[in-house]
């Protein structure tokens, strides 16, 4: 066997060895220590009721909107409403202009009605 193949297969196994070392260590300090996994636990906890929290409240603001737009269109139904009769109370002589009715006379000159 080469020099170099040897050393990269003695490298190889090295690597292979220290990281299930680190990982036997880590596993042994997490046993070891019960309070480091708690507070990891109770920490996920926490974000989870947050998370849930920010969830409510957002239903809560997409259920005042929803209220919002349904308000809007009966506003806007109303107003269609009105502004049908408003037309048919008219003649066909009136015409709208900048929020005031007016009326075209013979002569063709427009007078304010109301």
């Amino acid at each position: 066997m080469s020099k170099p193949l040897f050393l990269v297969i003695l490298l190889v196994i090295l690597i292979i060895t220290s990281q299930f070392e680190w990982k036997q260590q880590f596993v042994n300090e997490m046993e070891a220590n019960p309070s480091i996994l708690q507070k990891q636990e109770a920490n996920l906890r926490r974000g989870e009721v947050v998370k849930e929290k920010i969830i409510l409240s957002q239903e809560k603001n997409i259920q005042k909107l929803n209220e919002l737009v349904q308000s809007l269109q009966q506003q806007l139904l109303q107003c269609r409403e009105i502004k049908n009769t408003s037309v048919e109370r008219f003649s066909p002589s009136c015409v709208h202009d900048s929020g005031r009715w007016l009326e075209v006379s013979a002569d063709e000159r427009p007078q304010t009605i109301s």
